[in-house]
């Protein structure tokens, strides 16, 4: 059993971009690190290392296909072994590369938790992605740990999913460019054994 052998599931979240830097919406819009990025997530690789306390390779590395996730995979010492559609980040639709005050211009209050993104992916739809990764995950954990290296708001959709919560309780969760959570359990029971742990300041 996972539960027994201490097996855990690390999601790592990608490193800075300038649309991540600008609060700019970013889902199927295929944008690099930047240079501080990559220091992140070079460094992010350290607090895994630190925090898995383990010269045994993670059993699987799985990345969203987006550039700024396998870079931030590649970066931080890990070899990907597939690479999952999955993974993506919640499609914005229309409101792609707009800031939150941009889209509140025209929709008061408006978040990505609260309303509907025209265009892009409702709450459910990114639920039922999240299931199937965990779904997939659950089925690898039993034999060794399992690294998913994504981004931002869909990982803060596993997070709440991994809880059987709803998706959009992960605004719950705060996930930092290059931050890492660990899902484990406790007794038999899923939790979150970090959360947000920031890339190591060297």
């Amino acid at each position: 059993m996972a539960v027994e052998k201490g097996y855990a599931v690390y999601i790592l979240r990608h490193g800075e971009t300038e649309w991540s830097a600008s609060g700019q919406h970013t889902s199927v819009t295929d944008i690099p690190l930047t240079a501080n990025g990559e220091q992140q997530a070079r460094r992010a690789g350290l607090v895994m290392s630190a925090l898995r306390g383990s010269a045994v390779p993670p059993y699987r590395v799985l990345t969203s296909p987006r550039l700024r996730a396998v870079r931030t995979a590649e970066l931080a010492g890990f070899t990907v072994d597939e690479k999952l559609e999955e993974l993506a980040e919640w499609d914005y639709g229309d409101y792609e590369g707009q800031t939150t005050a941009k889209i509140r211009e025209e929709v008061p209050g408006w978040t990505v938790w609260t309303h509907p993104s025209p265009g892009g992916e409702e709450a459910k739809q990114v639920s039922d992605r999240a299931d199937a990764v965990l779904a997939r995950v659950r089925e690898l954990l039993p034999c060794g740990d399992v690294i998913l290296v994504g981004h931002g708001h869909f990982s803060r959709v596993l997070i709440a999913r991994w809880l059987d919560l709803p998706a959009t309780h992960g605004v719950h969760f705060g996930l930092d460019p290059a931050g890492t959570a660990v899902l484990d359990y406790e007794r038999g029971e899923p939790r979150i054994g970090r959360l947000n742990v920031p890339p190591l300041d060297v």
